[in-house]
């Protein structure tokens, strides 16, 4: 048996609440990572995954501390060690791949300076030396125009290069660890897939150790070869990536793999009518677009003649990766972004393009809940005050009869009356993003567009937010119009789809049909990127070269 790069030994990481209270957040873990092994740590919001990765470093957040324990990595005790010698091993011995490369690099240096100055502080080769490794790890993780692409600015380059170059920033000083954070949380499907290969490719070839933080279960398949699972800050259950994905013994385990798997959607039976009813929501030769306008047309003309259809009480998916234009389309109907041709209309009323222009009552009709619920709740007022603004607005509530509203709001979503008090930073993502619907349903709307709403939520808390949906639906007859990345998303909780490319829908089938009878190559591309539970998916993924080429320069 080989010595282990890392040892983590009864590991107990605690903090200090905004009231004082100290709380016990790691809570006696103990594992360790061969040489050139790939760990997974797994779980949902708040089990301590980011924590325990983070501690490998020697860094804790604000707040929190190492209480006991030990962590050693190679000859270091890390947890004996000053602040100066723990610096002295970031970039060297371990490294860190974050969660946003966008947030992570200086929006004001080029690329090349900001990867390889980790052999400047560390002064470990001369720049032209740096310089030339660098160009090497950019044409290693598959990025093109490795030879420029460094003298770039971040701005200039897409998602998924920006977290392979933050990939080659943690790789420079040839550390025998690499913390990778949800590295590919925010990316669509198939920029995921080309980040993924790139990553493992690299890391196998230096036989470099990592630890992989995630809440999804297919992306860990890919490229772990063990999983531990937390929950609260204590390890439910050690295994290889096999064993946990096909034969899980705690009970935790089974309930993360289920929730990987939405339950299908079962469409509404709709009553029985004599003469057909509108539709809900129609959409007509719509054009829209950003910048500035020339002759009624803007600069940057995003969508193009999008047309469809939505009935009242049914569900409509809109599909498609970064930029197709789904968040443009949604903020055309919604009139934030005015179209500057075609149309929109509501139960057969059409409406003014500018948001401004609408009555009242449109805006009541027809509500939209935002992707990041961190950026769409006002973090200075209470979660009661948030609630309250719609209710005066559109229902002239006051006083008791509005609390007694927000309560009854709450309630719809699932949340305790008690939380109205309550600022948002101090909700978890799961419970802000229900806040962010029960905003919506305070207008008492009949259609709701759905924004990326569980993009950023791990898959336990995703699960549950589309089963209040249709809960919702059920009880109140509303429709959705439903924009994501995630093929598998839209089939749980739509009747139809509408896949989009470059502003423009390239196909519209039933979403029970979608899988097997696209026809469209870009909807095959995106089919057959969504990752699968099998360890093997991804070595074995036999996208057609001629639609990787098609769109390779999408």
């Amino acid at each position: 048996m080989t010595n282990p790069l890392v040892s983590v030994r009864d590991l107990r990481i605690g903090a200090t609440t905004d009231a004082g209270r100290k709380v016990e957040i790691i809570k006696g873990v103990s594992f360790d990572i061969a040489p050139g092994e790939i760990v997974a740590l797994i779980g949902e919001s708040g089990s301590g995954k980011t924590t325990i990765a983070l501690s490998l470093m020697g860094h804790t957040r604000t707040g929190c501390r190492i209480n006991g324990g030990s962590i050693r990595l190679g000859s270091s005790e890390i947890t004996a060690m000053s602040e100066r010698a723990r610096a002295r091993v970031r970039g060297t011995e371990v490294s860190y791949v974050p969660q946003s490369a966008a947030a992570a690099f200086n929006p004001s240096k080029r690329i090349m300076d900001q990867v390889i100055e980790i052999a400047a502080i560390h002064e470990l080769m001369p720049r032209a030396e740096a310089e030339k490794k660098a160009v090497e790890l950019f044409r290693a993780l598959a990025l093109p125009e490795a030879e420029t692409i460094g003298k770039r600015y971040p701005h200039q380059v897409s998602g998924g290069q920006l977290q392979r170059l933050s990939a080659a920033m943690a790789l420079i000083g040839d550390p025998k660890l690499v913390i990778f954070d949800e590295p590919t949380t925010a990316l669509d499907v198939t920029t995921q897939i080309e980040v993924l290969r790139a990553f493992k490719s690299v890391m196998q070839r230096g036989g470099i150790a990592g630890v992989y933080v995630s809440h999804d279960l297919a992306v860990v398949a890919q490229i772990a070869d063990r999983i531990i699972v937390l929950r609260g800050g204590e390890i439910q259950e050690v295994g290889s990536a096999e064993q946990i994905l096909h034969a899980p013994q705690h009970s935790y385990t089974k309930q993360l793999l289920a929730a990987f798997e939405p339950v299908p959607h079962q469409p509404i039976a709709q009553p029985e009518q004599a003469a057909k009813p509108k539709p809900i929501l129609e959409v007509f030769d719509l054009c829209a677009g950003y910048g500035p306008l020339r002759d009624g047309v803007p600069f940057a003309k995003i969508l193009k003649n999008v047309n469809f259809k939505l009935e009242r009480g049914r569900n409509l998916g809109v599909i498609g990766e970064s930029g197709s234009g789904k968040s443009t389309l949604a903020r055309a109907i919604a009139g934030i972004l005015p179209a500057y041709r075609g149309g929109v209309m509501v139960d057969g009323k059409e409406l003014k393009p500018d948001l401004q222009n609408r009555s009242k009552d449109d805006l009541r009709r027809m509500q939209m809940v935002f992707q990041l619920a961190d950026t769409a709740l006002n973090p200075a007022h209470s979660i009661g005050a948030i609630l309250a603004r719609p209710l005066t607005f559109y229902e002239r509530l006051r006083g008791k009869a509005r609390e007694a509203r927000v309560i009854e709001l709450l309630d719809m979503v699932h949340l305790p009356a008690a939380l109205r008090h309550r600022l948002p930073a101090e909700l978890s993502g799961g419970q802000k993003q229900r806040v962010n619907l029960a905003r919506a349903l305070a207008a008492s709307p009949d259609l709701i567009l759905c924004d990326e709403i569980t993009s950023a939520l791990d898959t336990v808390v995703a699960a549950a937010i589309l089963e209040l949906l249709k809960e919702l639906q059920r009880e109140l007859g509303l429709s959705y119009m439903f924009i994501s990345h995630d093929l598998s998303t839209v089939e749980a909780i739509c009747d139809d789809v509408l896949v989009m490319y470059k502003g423009e829908v390239v196909e519209a089938l039933p979403a029970a049909r979608m899988s097997t009878e696209a026809t469209h190559p870009y909807s095959r591309l995106l089919i057959s990127s969504v990752p699968q539970l099998d360890t093997g998916w991804l070595a074995g993924l036999e996208q057609d070269p001629e639609l990787v080429a098609q769109f390779a320069n999408r």
